[in-house]
């Protein structure tokens, strides 16, 4: 075994791999780019090198600076993580001409799934069942179209060498194909420099489950079981599951053998993921499901396998890396319980998923193990104080959740979902929270069209627990609320008087709107609030709210600038307004449309004097490696467009502005 690894990664993987190497006895290296100087990664290794600038081209994905770290600390083995570099062959040879140990499969295999393409055409041979479609060399937009239409609506549209949801478009009809196809070239050559796509037929009710393959270097391959993914938006997974619901025994060692075969045709080696796409229209069947593609390192959502099995797969990984024979056979393994897995990200869900940025003022999670099995595993690679920046994926944590059955790992999830907090940055907690509450999840009615179907329920607000998060940052903000304890006459804030009652108004505003409202102080932290006679006391940065015989617990944080209030996985944000910085003659909102992010514009749609419809596509902005399309606020006339192709943008930023066609 090698003594010295470096982690060419950053943020959560980095953190994974460095928590069992440090219990295997490893002394660990952590590179960082200038973003990443203070990150978590990074304080966490025995010894840390900078690569280079923030832009991943200028740091992570620098292969020349990477191995001379290697060799600068001393390391004889390279940890890619996901992403990145992990699945680039020319990284792996590289490597090994370094005379380093790679953690992963070998060049060879890495190109054999590296692209779509060439990955089904080697797994028909093996006799692995593929999904229809056309993989050949035509790449004109005439010719892929025809092949769309010979496949039949609808249809999907995948960069060759994608993944992650990138370069990625379902197409339900002909007319909708072009810019789907444009969107989808686009962003291939963005993310992965080759613009080259395949088409395939889009299976109706499609389930993504897709199974956790392990190979050894002595000619050993088994399979740790199935994970459901279905759980999708913008083909990208949101909530993992293992096992698959609905999952038949021969059903299981159908897909399993299939998985381990086409990992033995192109000679695996370590950990990998074979995906399937199976016919969820009913119950699955031994031939109701089609290989997609194969993910030559570990996934993102490893630790749901690593909860049924009660295996480290990063342990298992640097044993095989290192020479080592896989410890068990497939008859030795078996599912112990249920796992799920739910992705928090820094993104607005009402937005459609834009990703956000910030500094995280507060992160707070339930009581829970780190990157190790328990009933709650808590998987971060940022802390309180943390920046998400515009430069890599915004993932904030993994929240992992394992019981004795599927009831008890949902309650658990949703439990866990309710009790984190976070500020700073808008998130994804409350969407995942009543996905996990989702009655059809619940019921294991999962397919990969759930989340689309279902948008609006899912990023509704809830209006009851709004109202007594308003209420509650009055009070926070008037600095009303003591401690139980609390007894010091000179420190009260409860504005009593010997006669009549204190009455104080306070005015905050949300997502831009002013929100006004009167306290009345009655003493003893009772109150009444725009009418609702309610009682409140501080117990650390919670709440403790009695209103209409009912009492909850209700988190907060409060800086100088906002006040965040933290309800049953709900968080509302409320913006402190400055009277004396309040000023006239700010475009209404309806008029202008802003850069929600920093990023590149790849497209613009439309020209002054363009009359638009209210949803109408403006233009196409690149950011965190992925296209986002910005639509009319409403319908009007295009009075100015301040961007062009190929500009870069600052979060804010004004990009077009409408006006009636009175105006002109």
């Amino acid at each position: 075994m090698f003594d010295t690894l470096l982690i060419a990664n950053r943020g959560e993987i980095a953190c994974r791999v460095i928590s069992t190497a440090r219990r295997m006895g490893i002394r660990t290296v952590a590179i960082f780019s200038d973003a990443d100087a203070n990150a978590r990664h990074v304080a966490l290794a025995d010894e840390a090198m900078r690569i280079g600038a923030a832009p991943a081209a200028e740091s992570y994905l620098r292969v020349d600076a990477i191995l001379a770290a290697a060799k600068a600390t001393g390391a004889q083995a390279i940890h890619p993580g996901y992403g990145f570099l992990s699945e680039n062959p020319e990284f792996v040879e590289a490597v090994e001409a370094a005379g380093l140990v790679f953690v992963g499969p070998p060049a060879a295999a890495i190109r054999a799934m590296g692209l779509k393409d060439a990955a089904k055409a080697a797994m028909e041979k093996a006799g692995v069942p593929v999904v229809p479609g056309y993989h050949g060399s035509d790449q004109s937009p005439e010719g892929l179209a025809a092949e769309a239409g010979r496949i039949g609506y609808p249809v999907l549209i995948k960069a060759r060498a994608g993944g992650g949801g990138k370069g990625m478009r379902l197409v339900e009809r002909a007319e909708d194909f072009a810019d789907a196809l444009s969107g989808a070239q686009r962003e291939g050559q963005a993310s992965f420099g080759d613009p080259r796509v395949l088409v395939e037929k889009f299976v109706t009710s499609p389930r993504h489950i897709e199974i956790q393959v392990f190979a050894d270097g002595h000619g050993n391959a088994v399979h740790l079981f199935e994970r459901d993914c279905s759980l999708q938006r913008r083909h990208q997974k949101v909530i993992e599951e293992a096992p698959a619901p609905g999952m038949p025994e021969t059903v299981r060692a159908a897909m399993g053998a299939a998985a381990v075969e086409a990992a033995r045709a192109i000679g695996y080696v370590g950990a990998g993921t074979v995906e399937f796409i199976a016919d969820g229209s009913g119950p699955l069947r031994e031939d109701g499901f089609w290989f997609m593609e194969m993910n030559t390192r570990l996934q993102v959502e490893h630790p749901v396998t690593e909860a049924i099995t009660g295996l480290d797969l990063v342990e298992l990984q640097l044993r095989v890396a290192a020479g080592a024979t896989l410890p068990f056979a497939q008859g030795d393994l078996a599912i112990d319980g249920h796992a799920f897995e739910a992705r928090l990200y820094a993104e607005d869900a009402k937005a459609g998923f834009l990703p956000a940025t910030g500094t995280l003022g507060r992160l707070a999670f339930p009581e829970a193990t780190v990157f190790a099995r328990g009933p709650v595993r808590i998987d971060a690679g940022v802390r309180t104080g943390d920046s998400i920046t515009p430069y890599y994926d915004p993932m904030i944590a993994k929240l992992i959740v394992h019981g004795p059955d599927r009831d008890t790992a949902l309650a658990q999830l949703s439990a866990a979902l309710g009790a984190t907090e976070v500020a700073g940055t808008v998130t994804n907690i409350g969407f995942l929270k009543r996905l996990a509450d989702h009655a059809g999840f619940r019921a294991g009615e999962v397919d990969t069209g759930l989340i689309a179907r279902d948008l609006d329920v899912l990023t509704a607000e809830d209006t009851e627990r709004l109202d007594r998060a308003r209420r509650i940052a009055f009070l926070v903000a008037l600095g009303l609320v003591r401690s139980a304890d609390a007894n010091d006459p000179w420190d009260m804030s409860d504005g009593w008087r010997a006669w009549g009652t204190a009455e104080h108004r306070v005015s905050l505003s949300r997502h831009g709107e002013r929100c006004d409202g009167m306290v009345r102080l009655f003493g003893g932290g009772v109150f009444e609030v725009d009418g609702s006679k309610i009682a409140a006391r501080l117990d650390g940065d919670t709440i403790v709210l009695s209103e209409d015989g009912k009492t909850a617990r209700v988190g907060f944080h409060s800086d100088r600038t906002t006040i965040t209030v933290f309800d049953s996985g709900e968080t509302s944000v409320f913006t402190r307004i400055d009277h004396l910085e309040t000023r006239e003659g700010v475009a209404e909102g309806g008029d202008v449309v802003l850069a929600p992010m920093p990023g590149m514009v790849t497209k613009v749609h439309v020209a002054v004097g363009a009359a638009v419809e209210e949803g109408a596509a403006l233009l196409v902005l690149e950011a965190m490696k992925m296209e986002h399309t910005l639509r009319a606020p409403r319908t009007g006339i295009v009075a100015e467009v301040l961007a062009s192709d190929g500009g870069q943008v600052q979060n804010g930023m004004v990009l077009v502005r409408l006006e009636d066609a009175a105006d002109g």
